[in-house]
């Protein structure tokens, strides 16, 4: 293999980040780890509301440290008409325009896709919306948990009866930024080798989340079968669960039908293992409680190493159930630069997630620490063509920071 190159894929492609909080920045991210050159407008003052959500370090949310590195900083009031034109000039040099504002936002600033695609017409909008930009729901408010919840998500988690959980971290929002960032590159794709315009990317939250709920929809249209929570379990593929050990839970994938004989060997249960009637995933299924028990009451008896010390040599998929703490002591993690450190602008280092997916030529990198507000708006207005003066007038007017 020959050595990676130290420019990022998308080195050259400028994207011009007009979203807050979740989903509109993590597309940024993304693109920005892949070389992209990022720049973030924030409302003056204030800043994304993310710089103080969850556990704050020397003022700042540490979630920001991840979320906003290799981003530029603009702080830019848009809704003054001054500051809107500052974005309009900005955008036309631009390749990728994100947001995630409701509908209807951008064009109250006069950047409808149709007035930035006339002084721009390869640009690229991506705008990420809890509802999308058309039919009846297109004004209302949506956030990720709504739209994990309308995607179907929210109905299968938890326990049977019991209230629906959330996933735990707001996957809503982060699914309809990978399917925002899939849009983008694509979009690009066309754009520079089909010799395509630019175009506008219409991401729902809700249909993001539904895209990747499955067989859902086909089993209610062939079979009526509207599928249910079930716990920890897979329903109709068996035997894959959550099990108790003697000191915690583990999770065994024992679904294929080679796998099933050697976990079924491993826990002493031929019987089950050498089954006729078990030897496919139907027959499984039709016997999964009897399949879960017999698998349960062989976990309870060993620890959690124990047990996945077993099922490696049977070559069985399983793994323990990772906390924080878990993830950052595992050597696998380590040895493939998924911990990484990160000096910030506030003065410390800090841990943080590495980047994927890993290319081999053109790795992602973390060129720059998060952005304190406004610590690029001079560099980036300058490089509109902006006087030290026109800069300074700005500033008194409130319209920068």
């Amino acid at each position: 293999m020959s050595n990676p190159v130290q420019t990022g894929a998308l080195t050259g492609v400028r994207v011009v980040e007009m979203g807050q909080l979740i989903a509109g920045p993590f597309a940024g991210k993304t693109l920005g780890e892949f070389g992209a050159e990022v720049i973030k407008i924030e409302t003056p003052v204030t800043g994304d509301p993310l710089r103080n959500w969850r556990l704050i370090k020397e003022g700042t949310s540490v979630w920001w440290q991840v979320q906003s590195r290799n981003k530029k900083s603009v702080a830019l009031d848009l809704r003054q008409a001054q500051g809107q034109a500052i974005a309009r000039d900005l955008l036309k040099e631009a390749d990728v325009l994100i947001e995630n504002f409701r509908p209807g936002t951008l064009e109250g600033w006069g950047m409808s896709p149709e007035e930035l695609h006339a002084i721009n017409p390869g640009l690229v909008i991506l705008r990420i919306s809890g509802y999308g930009q058309t039919g009846p729901y297109r004004d209302l408010p949506g956030f990720g948990v709504v739209g994990e919840a309308m995607g179907g998500l929210r109905h299968l988690t938890g326990e049977p009866g019991r209230v629906p959980v959330r996933v735990g971290v707001s996957i809503g929002d982060t699914l309809a930024a990978l399917h925002g960032t899939i849009g983008v590159l694509t979009a690009l794709f066309h754009r520079k080798v089909n010799g395509g315009k630019g175009q506008v990317i219409d991401v729902a939250l809700h249909e993001a989340v539904f895209n990747v709920m499955e067989s859902l929809i086909p089993e209610y249209s062939a079979f009526g079968a509207v599928r249910e929570a079930a716990g920890s379990a897979l329903p109709g593929i068996a035997p894959s669960n959550a099990y108790p050990c003697a000191d915690g839970w583990v999770l065994v994938a024992g679904n294929g039908d080679s796998i099933f004989k050697r976990l079924m060997h491993t826990i002493g249960r031929e019987d089950l293992g050498s089954a006729p009637d078990l030897a496919n995933n139907a027959g499984r299924v039709a016997r999964v409680e009897e399949i879960d028990a017999a698998i349960g009451a062989w976990t309870r008896a060993h620890t959690i190493n124990d047990v996945l010390e077993q099922l490696a040599t049977a070559r069985v998929p399983a793994g323990r159930v990772y906390t924080a703490k878990d993830i950052c002591e595992d050597p696998h993690y380590r040895a493939r630069n998924m911990i990484l450190k990160q000096e910030t602008r506030d003065g410390y280092s800090l841990e943080v997630p590495g980047i994927v997916p890993k290319l081999s030529e053109t790795p992602g990198t973390i060129r720059s620490s998060a952005p304190k507000l406004g610590d690029d708006t001079d560099t980036v207005l300058a490089g509109m063509g902006l006087s030290t003066e026109q800069i300074a007038q700005l500033r008194a007017q409130g319209v920068i920071q």
